[in-house]
């Protein structure tokens, strides 16, 4: 995948970046942590503009996030509060739980994407919930793109100070993914085995 990203931004330029970090956000195994710094150490290198590729890649990324935010109103509040009310331990929540939850998204939903953006692997799903409470597009746009550009701009600008050194960068992210992962399912699991219904 690595020599694929890398022949894709080296021939197709802007294009190519804004395709990757659109896939990246349909398709999460795709790594923004390869791509941007990628990017970034070829605007050092003269071969791209350092801005345009940041724009390339937040706007890549910002249309990939309306699929899920799509996929997630297409589910609907109301058809997840049957499922839960069948399958409650399975998803760990009661119709109750479902509805607090929406009274918490609306009044502080804007910000939950915002920082859900700036965390690797969180960054893709964190659209799915916006979109089941129905949270305006105008407002999801808007917190989705400043933590985008800001977590853009991060991997760019790191590619471009570590110049030929900047796989390393995904070598820092990778374990804290793969932390947020295993905490994700620890926490799902202990929700599983102690949940009751209420």
């Amino acid at each position: 995948m690595f020599e694929w990203v890398v022949s894709t931004i080296d021939g197709w330029g802007y294009p190519g970046v804004f395709f990757l970090m659109l896939a990246e956000n349909v398709f999460p195994p795709i790594p923004s942590e390869i791509i941007m710094p990628l990017a970034g150490f070829l605007a050092g290198s003269g071969k791209l503009n350092l801005a345009l590729t940041i724009i390339a890649g937040t706007i890549g990324a910002v249309l990939g996030t309306m699929m899920w935010y799509y996929i997630g109103m297409a589910i609907g509040e109301e058809r997840l509060k049957r499922f839960a009310a069948k399958h409650g331990r399975l998803l760990t929540l009661s119709p109750s739980d479902i509805d607090a939850a929406h009274v918490w998204f609306d009044r502080y939903g804007g910000y939950a994407v915002l920082i859900g953006r700036l965390i690797p692997t969180v960054r893709t799903l964190i659209s799915v919930p916006a979109g089941l409470a129905k949270m305006p597009m105008w407002k999801f746009l808007l917190f989705t793109t400043i933590g985008t550009l800001v977590w853009t701009a991060f991997l760019t600008v790191a590619g471009l100070v570590l110049h030929s050194n900047y796989a390393l960068i995904a070598d820092y992210i990778d374990p804290f993914s793969k932390l947020v992962v295993v905490t994700v399912i620890a926490v799902y699991l202990y929700r599983v085995i102690t949940w009751k219904p209420h």
